[in-house]
């Protein structure tokens, strides 16, 4: 595939990006019409003379457009994390579910739900799902430099044996916490962007530029992975390093994830897989492509779940969960 190509790809996504952020902003409980919606859009931009902010303007604004922010920040972002993850360890199935990221963030939210409560303000669910993320990254990388050797396969081991430990936290927490909180817990470890607000955008738009800045500045190490250890080696790529500092970036940048959006699954899985059928192998392409399509997996995903049963809500992990489990089967099947 040739450049013109690529970029005509990419231009494209772009385009399906917005599009689907309107249609995400325009459909919910309450339906805005959609010139209703670029006149709210444009008056918060200071393009538009309205005498006064009317209160459909304020859900707009307010509401949903922190909504579709959040969902690309999160989307964005573990669409790239899954393709850094599948390839330094050479495994198409992995993701932040494979090494106990998701869960040990998970962890760490339904602790506070829980257990210890909103001591410390807005802030204390976030903070507490960011630690437990980092908590799991720490004591997988702790497991594999206990062992002999730090290979992929390794890494892997280590990750589902602490996802496996901190789902297991997870569930001690929920049965011996407040049961009053269950439906709060069901919904955290699910996923979902209600917790979207201006104040926490910021947190999830510095994890996208910090895994967005470090897979595209070191593009060329990540293309060594592409063809064996050895080879990338040889080129130069300090291969058990790279690895490291790949899977502690990742780590950091889904704890964030999670920290304002919840575990949503299966979304760093699929997304690599597509892009690279359609940006190609090479990460300069692959990394960008992954960004677009990860937003757009959560736009649809969001808008979904919150129509499938209006006015009620779905966690959008129902939703990508059962995409990708469908995905899953249809790559096994034809690489029968």
């Amino acid at each position: 595939m040739d450049r013109f190509h690529k970029r005509m790809i990419l231009a494209a996504g772009a385009i399906l990006v917005v599009i689907l952020a309107l249609l995400s902003i325009a459909y919910g409980s309450t339906v805005v019409p959609l010139p209703d919606v670029l006149n709210a859009l444009a008056h918060a931009a200071g393009l538009a003379d309205l005498t006064a902010t009317t209160p459909v303007e304020r859900i707009i604004v307010d509401l949903r457009l922190p909504r579709v922010i959040l969902g690309i920040c999160v989307g964005a972002g573990l669409g790239i994390v899954g393709a850094m993850l599948q390839t330094v360890t050479r495994n198409d199935l992995a993701d932040p579910f494979l090494f106990g990221l998701s869960s040990g963030a998970a962890a760490g939210a339904v602790s506070v739900i829980s257990l210890f409560g909103d001591r410390f303000g807005i802030w204390t669910l976030p903070v507490a799902a960011f630690s437990g993320g980092m908590l799991a990254a720490t004591i997988v990388l702790l497991l594999v430099r206990r062992v002999l050797g730090q290979g992929p396969e390794r890494m892997i081991l280590a990750g589902l044996a602490v996802s496996f430990l901190f789902a297991a936290l997870t569930n001690y927490m929920v049965f011996s916490g407040d049961q009053r909180a269950a439906h709060s817990v069901m919904f955290w470890t699910l996923g979902g962007l209600g917790l979207a607000r201006w104040e926490n955008l910021p947190l999830a738009a510095f994890g996208l530029a910090v895994i967005l800045a470090y897979a595209l500045r070191n593009h060329r190490n990540l293309d060594a992975f592409l063809a064996g250890e050895n080879t990338a080696e040889s080129l130069g790529v300090r291969v058990h390093h790279t690895r490291n500092i790949v899977f502690i970036i990742c780590a950091f940048s889904t704890a964030i994830f999670v920290s304002v959006a919840g575990v949503i699954g299966f979304v760093g899985l699929m997304i690599p897989h597509i892009a690279r059928h359609l940006g190609g192998q090479l990460h300069a392409g692959l990394v960008v492509t992954c960004a677009l399509l990860g937003a757009m997996l959560i736009l649809l995903s969001d808008l979904a779940a919150r129509l499938l049963l209006a006015p009620q809500e779905l966690p959008i992990g129902i939703v990508t969960s059962s995409v990708g489990a469908f995905f899953v089967v249809t790559l096994l099947l034809r690489r029968r």
